[in-house]
């Protein structure tokens, strides 16, 4: 029986020759990574409107567009101008607003309900499945919402927000749990807060949650702490720069070997004409569909 082909040949492999790099020399091949399983969450700050362009082009499979911590008190209203500006002229991001409680949310949610090229609000510091109902009914009970946890209060009500209505996926907001907690920065600190918002996801029937992000431009430590991303059964990460996402794609993603498995036990069961042989093919049927279509999706080819 022939096996069947289970991975086309990405776009950005067609355009990797470098007769076709000096034909195209700005040729950025189009990504369209459903946020659903987005890996790379690049932060981009709203006040540096001159970084939109470039980061939409980037790696990050989702870019959102930050007018809350990165901007000061001061500029708030520039900040959120130069995002509606941005994406009413044709680009494509999501945007962190301020939190329920700040003075700033109701005029975020105002201002950019309704703008095109919006896909979706990510809520700083959120504690509680009303302030992510609230500000879903606010926009127009359509635009999703990320609520980014970042406290003890947020990590303890995880269950609830991600229950709560219009709650698309939950990310951890590391730096800021750390500050109102007191607790370290290792592994072993931050377990409980990862693994609260990776069971609360499935409470809630989520996809799988965005990891803080790691700070610095040491790619090794960064490899390394995406890897407990990873271990910790969370499948994306938010970034700093735009040099994190390519380590944090690849550390996310697949590996060739996975990829390989999963071809060969697809076509195996295939061949066997799907049927259940024993109480172990399931799971891994299970396992080989998920990685089949995160391959798909990333352009991971099975190693030879």
């Amino acid at each position: 029986m022939t096996q069947p082909t289970y991975l086309p040949q990405s776009t950005a492999d067609a355009f990797s020759s470098p007769e076709l790099s000096d034909a195209f020399p700005n040729f950025t091949p189009e990504r369209n990574i459903p946020a659903e399983i987005a890996r790379s969450w690049l932060l981009v700050n709203a006040m540096k409107p001159e970084l939109f362009d470039q980061s939409a082009v980037s790696r990050a499979d989702s870019i959102i567009l930050d007018i809350e911590d990165a901007v000061d008190p001061s500029q708030k209203d520039q900040a959120r101008n130069n995002v509606i500006d941005w994406l009413t002229a044709g680009g494509k991001a999501w945007v962190r607003i301020n939190d329920a409680t700040s003075p700033f949310w109701a005029d975020d949610l105002a201002g950019l309900r309704g703008t095109p090229g919006l896909l979706g609000v990510m809520l700083a510091k959120t504690e509680s499945a009303d302030q992510v109902t609230e500000s879903f009914h606010r926009m127009d009970g359509k635009t999703p919402v990320i609520p980014l946890v970042e406290s003890a209060v947020g990590i303890e009500e995880a269950n609830h927000i991600a229950k709560a209505q219009g709650a698309f996926r939950l990310a951890f907001g590391s730096g800021d749990f750390r500050r109102d907690t007191g607790m370290a920065a290792t592994a072993e600190a931050m377990a409980y807060p990862r693994a609260k918002l990776v069971v609360a996801i499935r409470v809630g029937n989520l996809p799988g949650p965005i990891d803080g992000p790691t700070v610095g431009t040491n790619h090794p430590i960064l490899r390394e702490q995406t890897g407990i991303t990873v271990m910790m059964g969370m499948t994306g990460k938010l970034c700093l720069a735009i040099d994190q996402t390519p380590v944090i794609n690849e550390v996310i993603s697949p590996t060739p070997s996975d990829v390989a498995w999963a071809t060969d036990f697809m076509a195996d069961f295939e061949a066997n004409g799907r049927v259940i042989r024993d109480g172990s093919d399931l799971p891994r049927l299970g396992r080989a569909e998920k990685i089949m279509k995160l391959a798909v999706a990333f352009g991971v080819q099975p190693a030879l």
